[in-house]
């Protein structure tokens, strides 16, 4: 870091910020410099490090410990790094797998989510979460970057789609569109709000795929891949006062399988390659959306 005068306390120290300092060693812990049970340097060793005042190194530990990475902090001894929580292996429903996932990568500097989905419902409820950790203080992340792919209202959807067939006017379709654009429309809200009140440099990006997904895709930080199966199924649903009989997939109950990269080259190869294909789909056949 170049210390220039903003950087330089009367005392000679740098004003180096906590979120900074947290931030260097939450890198520490993710890469595996610092494992779970290793104790911290003491404070004066970490005051010494950083070339900040002893008060700074106590606001840093405080951010890691509100985000449950320290264990012990006390001002006896130095704080222990905690056992990560266990992530459930076993594949569930997105509505109950997605959001623990989605905070896990808001916990890092730099967030990077990209989903090929039918709405945007699920990932709408996933962020939510996080975006209340941002605002409770126990994450913070520099940037936020989410690319999200949804169906063209342009196409004739294979689902939902009436159990009589379309007609001129079919109401099935203006439901998903309403439902599509409103969910997209609050998930850009709340994410681009965290700007003003946050300062995260937050982008949020749509794009219209000339087809209907028969899967949904979330690539989390480049490091994982989560997908699910939509499974069509018969159901009805009141709409503008009317019942509508149609073929539709429940996203929210679909089941969800995770690829981490880190557990093996199997795992990390499906990573890379649902990346390529978002990246190809992106950058060639899609359109810009507007959300209206």
């Amino acid at each position: 870091m170049v210390v220039t005068p903003e950087n330089v306390a009367v005392n000679g120290r740098r004003s180096l910020p906590p979120q900074e300092i947290a931030d260097t060693l939450r890198d520490r812990i993710r890469t595996g410099d610092l494992k779970a049970g290793d104790r911290l340097p003491t404070q004066a060793d970490l005051a010494e490090e950083f070339g900040v005042e002893r008060g700074t190194v106590r606001q840093a530990l405080r951010v890691l410990q509100e985000a449950g990475l320290l264990t012990n902090v006390s001002k006896g001894s130095p704080p222990r790094i905690a056992e990560r929580p266990a992530v459930q292996d076993d594949p569930q429903p997105t509505m109950v797998a997605l959001a623990p996932r989605v905070s896990e990568a808001f916990a890092e500097p730099h967030v990077r989510v990209d989903a090929a989905c039918l709405t945007a419902e699920s990932l709408l409820l996933a962020v939510g979460e996080s975006v209340r950790l941002i605002h409770e203080g126990r994450v913070r992340p520099k940037s936020i970057d989410v690319r999200v792919l949804l169906p063209s209202r342009e196409i004739a959807l294979a689902f939902p789609v009436p159990v009589d067939g379309r007609g001129e006017d079919d109401p099935v379709h203006q439901r998903w569109l309403r439902i599509r654009n409103s969910q997209a429309q609050v998930l850009q809200h709340n994410l681009l709000a965290l700007r003003g009140t946050h300062g995260i440099d937050v982008h949020v990006t749509f794009r219209a795929l000339p087809f209907t997904p028969p899967v949904k895709l979330y690539l989390l930080n480049g490091s994982e891949a989560l997908i699910a199966y939509y499974t069509i199924t018969r159901r009805e649903e009141e709409y503008n006062s009317q019942t509508l009989e149609m073929y539709d997939a429940l996203g929210s109950q679909s089941v969800l399988f995770s690829f981490p990269r880190q557990a093996g080259e199997r795992d990390a190869a499906f990573v890379d390659e649902s990346q390529k294909w978002f990246d190809a789909l992106w950058e060639t056949i899609t359109t810009d959306l507007t959300l209206g």
